[in-house]
């Protein structure tokens, strides 16, 4: 079953000293409740699959699913439970032939119409975005509640879930469950917090979704 709670990373993120513990501690609280998306576009390859190698085994011993953003590759060879694409990737079919009908293919969409091409084309679930305000996309129009309505509408043939990212905190997070959204992703409400563990708690407080 998809986790309804996605922790999103980003260079900076993936490349703090203490990130790997961070992590390991959060999977091993609230491991079965999460997805960890790998995502570190400016990383090399060979950074990028050390880390995805290490949480995959971690997400193992946890249960919880491991994503690697982009690369399909890494994806492979560090044993990861799937990937997030996005209109610069791999076309999800391609992407479902070389890891297997068992992987988790997500795809990050910015309209409705783009949710539901991701849809029809084999994705398992949407990230639809960016909903509010967030530091990570600086300059990016927030699109509110009402992209996440729309995206839903858009995929209700295939059944396909919508997460909602951007700028998601707790406090937003029943109003977002309001306009349909099966769960949502998070960065700077979990990494960018002095404790993550108990930041994830309160995201899955607010989902429902103990951990």
């Amino acid at each position: 079953m998809l986790a309804r709670l996605h922790l999103v990373t980003d260079d900076a993120v993936l490349r703090a000293t203490d990130f790997r513990e961070r992590a390991q501690a959060v999977l091993a609280a609230h491991g079965p409740a999460l997805a960890l998306h790998v995502r570190g576009h400016g990383l090399p390859a060979a950074e990028l699959f050390a880390i995805a190698e290490d949480l995959a085994f971690a997400g193992d011993a946890a249960g919880a699913e491991i994503l690697v953003n982009d690369r399909v590759d890494v994806a492979l060879a560090a044993g990861a439970d799937g990937v997030q694409l996005g209109r610069r990737s791999l076309p999800v079919a391609a992407a479902r032939e070389l890891l297997g009908v068992d992987a988790w293919i997500g795809y990050s969409a910015h309209e409705a119409e783009e949710a539901a091409q991701a849809a029809a084309d084999g994705a398992d679930f949407v990230l639809i975005g960016t909903v509010y305000e967030t530091a990570s996309h600086p300059g990016r129009e927030p699109a509110g509640t009402a992209l996440v309505r729309a995206a839903v509408s858009a995929v209700a043939p295939a059944e396909v879930p919508v997460l909602a990212i951007g700028g998601v905190t707790p406090e937003r997070v029943g109003e977002l469950l309001e306009a349909g959204a099966y769960g949502v992703a998070a960065l700077g409400g979990v990494w960018h917090t002095a404790d993550p563990v108990a930041a994830v708690a309160r995201y899955l407080a607010a989902l429902g979704a103990g951990g």
